[in-house]
């Protein structure tokens, strides 16, 4: 998943950013509202993660701003106030979800995963190419029923090929969404992590579905 945390404490957003990370999704930190309300509203994300004290603009108004463009990426507000009144402004501006600050990270990737799943109807919630299947919630592989184990990285390459199944994906689309937007390492990360899901998802099933299109990427097929 590619995930935006909108939260000016430098602190929490670095500790929510690393526990992402090694579940194997990309995260993008924006500091304050108004950083936050244009990469909310100008590039795509599976979820925001938004605070709602922030300098720039509050959170209510990042939120309400994103409804008001018709941006429905599912929203998980949190903050520091424990009132019902906050929850209630933040559900009518169209938040999906609420947590008060402290809480547990077990908690917070729980429910994030449960909105991806009911914010994004469009999207199956379990994803498939041909006998190959995918659950983003339950981070399960199978093929023709097998379970197949993956690292965070190997199961982040692979849902997003899934996504984009029969599509070609340059080196660069797949850096930029599966390791960080500004990434400055190697690109040949990319084939090493080709090779790693081949030889799992693949070559034990006597099949090829994930496919090097000479000059221009990868894609992955339904077998």
């Amino acid at each position: 998943m590619r995930i935006l945390v909108v939260e000016d404490e430098e602190l929490l957003a670095a500790t929510i950013r690393r526990g992402l990370e090694a579940d194997g999704h990309v995260v993008v930190v924006a500091t304050d509202g108004v950083d936050g309300l244009w990469r909310a509203t100008e590039e795509t994300y599976d979820v925001v993660v938004l605070d709602i004290m922030m300098p720039g603009h509050s959170g209510y108004e990042v939120l309400r701003r994103m409804r008001d463009k018709q941006v429905w990426t599912p929203v998980m507000m949190l903050t520091a106030k424990d009132g019902e009144f906050d929850q209630t402004d933040a559900f009518d501006l169209g938040a999906d979800d609420y947590l008060t600050k402290p809480f547990s990270f077990r908690i917070l990737r729980a429910r994030l995963r449960a909105l991806v799943r009911r914010g994004a109807p469009e999207r199956p919630a379990v994803l498939a190419a041909g006998s190959l299947t995918l659950d983003p919630a339950l981070r399960r592989v199978e093929r023709g029923g097998d379970e197949i184990r993956l690292t965070a990285k190997e199961f982040a390459l692979l849902e997003y090929l899934v996504r984009n199944v029969g599509v070609v994906l340059t080196k660069m689309q797949i850096l930029q969404n599966v390791w960080d937007a500004h990434y400055e390492g190697d690109d040949n990360v990319v084939e090493v992590y080709i090779r790693y899901l081949r030889k799992k998802i693949d070559l034990p099933f006597g099949v090829a579905s994930v496919e090097t299109v000479r000059g221009a990427g990868y894609r992955i097929v339904a077998l």
